[in-house]
């Protein structure tokens, strides 16, 4: 028998040329549809990270004030017979001291041109409600302070502190040009320039008629057609206002050398600062203006060769800070006695109602207890599950049926949670309602799931001949599990458990079910007592119309984001520091 050799078919057959330029084009478009693929997932990822970039801006922009609070410093008179009128310097009598009016006496005593009532209860506003408090812990602390002066800072208010801010008011100043003759009868001020001075200030006030005729314009073009027969009275008269405030504010900002009366509820306002005086432009003409004493100067003046005018962008009507506190508070300032401090008190305190004095203590407080819970409850249960499930359980229709049921609850809407609590925890156990207790087992169910998963996957990650060398020298199914192939998946369980708590430490959903919405003011000492946690806080405050709480609130989600970013940290350093590579 003699080999036999099969040549191939001299038909059908394919030969490739992969220099040609068929197949080099091929190559560079198979080239350039990847370099496409790899830019469109870069400018993906730029995207991603360019709008997360100016979140966190957004976020550190508005909460960077909240870290900072505003303080002016006084000389206070310790009156012992206001403190300790006993003398035996008691700690109740040292507690119950009329400490507001040692703060207050001072500080009407920096503006004593301040007489009338209204305008005493507006300057006495300026000064937070806990300046009082901060005074009697002093005392507290250093009794023999009584009876001395001292030099002491006293917080200012959220209106005032928000004008230190820069969030009440935009301000420009320009010089003045030429010497003013003053005249002053009681706190009317006449000022009186050889030249035109408030030629540019009529002006600008002109042009602010004008840009007001143009708004009621358009809002007289927005009306619809008049009807006819005149069915629609009320639509008539609106349209005869606009027309004739149209007409007005033309005629007057036509009128280029006529006085002008400032309308505060519409127009910016104007002071004009010298010699330690602010005085109120009320009436303005090309070459004299008539105004209102605000802050009394330092002596008294009849003429003022060195003047600026400061304009308040926002009309006074529309902010909260008049035009009198922010000439009290640019007078202290001027003076060299406002000083910016670290508000520490916003780490220290719990919430109030007064922002300058509200905090974030009775959160972080509860927002530990309640993960205090959650860890007791769901780390023993979540690993014990997991090496039931994952070592011991038989593998049949229940099982499975556990098992999907596990994956399942961790796609579930966390709100649901909050309802099994509301009607497990509170209704059917009577357990302490908006108290830490509640909430840790609410989030406990919550992290559940996620910790079996994890502590699962970890579990699976040991190599079996881990356990099948300590069982094949003698140990029983239970120690192998217990004294080699647990302790080597550990890592990979805290990881998972602290990403679990990370995910617990942001729920908001579930603890609004059970009522730690509540505004709670004292600090939570045990997790029966009421408390609500950082989230739930931010909240709260970002329901709240004042200013003030925009920047609490911003800074409450750093200290939160701070929390979590902390958290995944320790959970990445810990998979680094103790995984291991099979």
């Amino acid at each position: 028998m003699t080999d036999t050799s099969i040549a191939p078919p001299a038909t059908g057959t394919r030969t490739f040329d992969y220099g040609s330029d068929e197949a080099l084009a091929r190559v560079k478009r198979r080239y350039q549809a990847e370099g496409r693929f790899k830019l469109y997932g870069l400018l993906a990822v730029l995207f991603a990270g360019a709008f997360v970039f100016v979140l966190l801006a957004d976020i550190v922009r508005k909460g960077m004030p909240a870290f900072f609070e505003h303080r002016v410093v006084m000389t206070l008179d310790l009156d012992a017979s206001l403190i300790d009128p006993t003398g035996r310097r008691e700690v109740d009598a040292l507690r119950n001291g009329d400490y507001n009016k040692i703060v207050m006496d001072a500080w009407r005593a920096n503006f004593p041109e301040v007489t009338q009532r209204a305008e005493r209860r507006r300057l006495e506003a300026l000064v937070s409600s806990g300046a009082a408090d901060d005074l009697r812990g002093a005392i507290l602390r250093d009794p023999s302070l009584i009876g001395k002066k001292l030099r002491f800072p006293v917080l200012l208010s959220d209106d005032a502190d928000l004008h230190f801010k820069g969030l009440s008011t935009g301000m420009s100043a320009v010089a003045g040009n030429g010497a003013l003759d003053v005249q002053v009868n009681g706190r009317e001020v006449t000022l009186i320039g050889s030249g035109q001075p408030f030629a540019t200030i009529l002006a600008d006030v002109k042009a602010g008629l004008l840009r007001d005729a143009d708004r009621a314009n358009a809002e007289l073009a927005r009306l619809p057609a008049s009807q006819q027969g005149g069915q629609n009275v009320a639509l008539d008269a609106k349209r005869a206002e606009l027309t004739a405030r149209v007409a007005d504010l033309k005629r007057r900002a036509g009128d280029a050398g006529g006085a002008e009366m400032i309308d505060f509820a519409a127009m910016p306002s104007r002071i004009v600062r010298a010699e330690g005086a602010f005085i109120q432009l009320r009436e303005i003409g090309p070459a004299s203006a008539k105004g209102f004493l605000l802050v009394a100067p330092q002596r008294a003046i009849t003429r003022l060769d060195a003047w600026t005018v400061t304009t308040f962008a926002t009309p006074e009507s529309n902010r909260k800070a008049s035009d009198a506190d922010i000439a009290w508070l640019e007078s202290l300032n001027a003076r060299g006695v406002i000083e910016k401090a670290f508000a520490t008190r916003f780490f220290t305190s719990g919430d109030s109602r007064e922002p300058e004095l509200a905090g974030i203590r009775g959160a972080l407080i509860g927002s530990a207890l309640t993960l205090l819970v959650t860890l007791i409850v769901c780390l023993p249960l979540g690993v014990g599950a997991a090496v039931y499930l994952e070592e011991f359980a038989p593998k049949n229709r229940l099982t499975d049926i556990l098992e999907v049921n596990i994956n399942n609850l961790a796609a579930v809407p966390s709100i649901v949670f909050g309802l099994l609590g509301l009607a497990m925890f509170l209704n059917f156990f009577g357990l302490p309602r908006s108290a830490p207790l509640v909430g840790g087992l609410v989030l406990a169910l919550l992290v559940l799931p996620t910790i079996i998963i994890a502590s699962r996957a970890a579990l699976s990650a040991v190599p079996p001949s881990i356990k099948e060398a300590a069982l094949g020298v003698g140990a029983s199914h239970q120690q192998a599990i217990f004294h080699h192939v647990l302790p080597l998946a550990m890592p990979g369980i805290m990881t998972g458990t602290i990403i679990g708590m990370a995910h617990a430490l942001g729920e908001t959903a579930p603890l609004l079910m059970i009522g730690m919405v509540a505004f709670i003011v004292d600090i939570p000492q045990a997790v029966t007592d009421p408390g609500t946690v950082l989230p739930v806080q931010i909240y709260l405050w970002s329901d709240l119309p004042e200013i003030a709480f925009q920047a609490k609130t911003a800074g409450a989600i750093l200290v939160l984001l701070a929390f979590l970013f902390i958290m995944n940290g320790a959970a990445i350093l810990l998979r680094r520091r103790f995984e291991r590579r099979w």
